[in-house]
This record gives structure tokens, C-alpha cells and sequence, in this order.
């Protein structure tokens, strides 16, 4: 199984990128992630696949999100049937949510900045001024400058309930926080994997038990991955590339809400696993302006 990371080791001046198979992490001839989107798709399998053929790096790597640069993360909203019922239900009912699953146009939301997105084993957050916060588990494609799906990665799109149902106005605030957008370091590319029909679960572990869990299927996906990406650069380039978390079908019923220390694990058939300890507030992901927190390398 391969995947495009990008990662430091200790003789490294700056972030890397490399593909890594189960024989090693190979450094890729590249000077950053939003420099390998750049280019097109034929292009960028053949540099994967010409990587895997030199010698892998020694050194221990610590890895990154799998974002830098001018990349940006967007996210849509209800493309599964569950995620539609969820957002009528705490939401009272209004309508909207029915009409945008049904139009041709689909939701689509900014999400992140590369500074701002955290990996496997950093923390995320929840609002401290929210009631009922949740994560949500989703498919993330990542998409090269000429729009074509290069890639996909595990993405925790990390929500305020309570928010976004008192006022649809105000999903900027449910959604865009520090520590809201959880990314697994890998990239598992597009040639390699048949995205039609992949389980997606979720477990989130408080203590020394299951609080709840959960799972669905690529396949419940009510709108072409392709269509995501068609509406999201009909008006607007990526020279960098993008990152697009698909949606969730998985949510927890009204009266579950995360809580600090919770365990959360979500795991994609194929693609790979994303493991965040949850913290409350924004006091714990202050790091993330200089990246400190990423140990001695960043």
C-alpha cells in the first residue's frame, strides 16, 4: 500500500515529501506537497512510482499534515442521507438542508489553511461556547490544479451542532476554529484505489470505554466525487491544488456531545486511519502558529 506524505527528520531544513510503501519512505524530488499538485495527474503517478525505485531514508521522519502552501481545505455538507436527517433534527426542521440534498448545486464550505490543520496523534478541539460538538468522520479527496482527483485521506471535520443548527448563518463558526480540521498524514493515490464502496467507522473512546461509534459506506454517498470538484472550481483555480472532505453520513444522536480527553479514531477501508485526543478550547492548540508543537523539527 503506498501513500504521499510529507514529513521532517532531524537533518531536514524544512518539510519533505515522500511515498512510502511497506519496504520505506522514499524522499520525493519535489520542494513541497502544493508543488507536486501543480502538475498533472499522469505526471504525478509517474513520479510516485519512480520514487519507490531509490533507496528509502533512514532517519526516524515525524509526519505532517497533508497540506502546505497556497492548498486550502474545503468541505461539502449533506451528501448522505443521514447527515441530511441530522441537520433537520437539530435544526428544528428547516428546510434548506432538504433543498440543497436535492439541488444540483451542493454545499460547499472552507474548512482549513495548512497552518491551522492538525494530523494523527495532535489534538483537536471543541468549543468551549458550544453545547454539542462532534466529530465527523469523512472521505477527503485531494484534488491537483487541473482539477482532477489525485488522491484521498481521512478527514475529521470537527462541528459545533449546537451552532450551526441555532442559525445557518453561522456555520463559519461551527466549522472554522483551531483544531476543527484533523487530516491522517497520508495520501493514498487515486490509481491505487476504487473509491466507490469504501467502509468508513468511527470509534470514540472516553476512559476505558466505547462512548459511541459508528460507520457507513462510500457507496451512500448521494453526490459523484467528481461533481464536488466540477462546482468547486467552476469559478475559482487551486494552482496548489485542494483538499475536499466529502461529508459525513455518520452522526451521533442529539444527546451525545464530545468531551475533553475523548479518543477518537476514524478509520477509511483502503485509505488509512486517524487517530485525535480531544481537547476543549483553543488554549491547547496554540502551538499551531509556529508549529512547536510538532517536536524539534518544525
Amino acid at each position: 500500500m503506498t501513500h504521499i506524505f510529507r514529513y521532517l527528520t532531524p537533518i531536514d531544513d524544512a518539510p519533505m515529501v515522500g511515498i512510502r510503501d511497506d519496504a520505506g519512505l522514499y524522499p520525493l524530488d519535489v520542494p513541497s506537497l502544493g508543488t507536486l499538485l501543480a502538475s498533472p495527474a499522469g505526471d504525478i503517478r509517474a513520479a510516485v512510482e519512480d520514487a519507490v525505485k531509490t533507496a528509502p531514508i533512514t532517519e526516524q521522519p515525524v509526519l505532517l499534515p497533508p497540506a502546505d502552501g497556497r492548498m486550502e481545505i474545503w468541505a461539502a455538507g449533506v451528501t448522505y442521507t443521514r447527515s441530511r436527517e441530522a441537520r433537520l433534527e437539530e435544526s428544528g426542521g428547516a428546510d434548506f438542508y432538504q433543498r440543497v440534498y436535492e439541488a444540483d448545486r451542493p454545499e460547499l464550505f472552507f474548512k482549513s489553511v495548512p497552518w491551522r490543520t492538525v494530523t494523527d496523534a495532535e489534538p483537536i478541539a471543541i468549543r468551549r461556547d458550544s453545547a454539542l460538538n462532534v466529530p465527523e468522520a469523512e472521505l477527503a479527496i485531494v484534488v491537483n490544479s487541473a482539477a482532477e482527483i489525485v488522491g484521498y485521506t481521512v478527514c475529521d471535520d470537527v462541528s459545533s451542532r449546537a451552532i450551526e443548527g441555532e442559525n445557518p448563518l453561522y456555520l463559519p463558526q461551527a466549522k472554522i476554529y483551531a483544531g476543527a480540521c484533523a487530516l491522517a498524514p497520508g495520501i493514498r493515490p487515486a490509481w491505487e484505489v476504487d473509491a466507490s464502496d469504501l467502509a468508513i467507522t468511527i470509534r470514540i473512546i472516553r476512559g476505558d470505554s466505547v462512548a459511541w461509534e459508528g460507520g457507513t459506506r462510500t457507496s451512500q454517498l448521494h453526490r459523484p466525487l467528481p461533481s464536488l470538484v466540477d462546482c468547486l472550481f467552476a469559478e475559482e483555480n487551486f494552482p496548489d491544488g485542494v483538499i475536499i472532505s466529502t461529508g459525513t453520513g455518520i452522526v451521533p444522536e442529539m444527546d451525545f456531545t464530545l468531551q475533553a480527553a475523548d479518543l477518537v479514531t476514524i478509520e477509511i477501508e483502503q485509505v488509512g486511519s486517524l487517530t485525535n485526543r480531544v481537547v476543549a478550547g483553543k488554549p491547547g492548540l496554540g502551538w499551531l502558529s509556529s508549529g512547536a508543537g510538532r517536536g524539534r523539527y518544525e
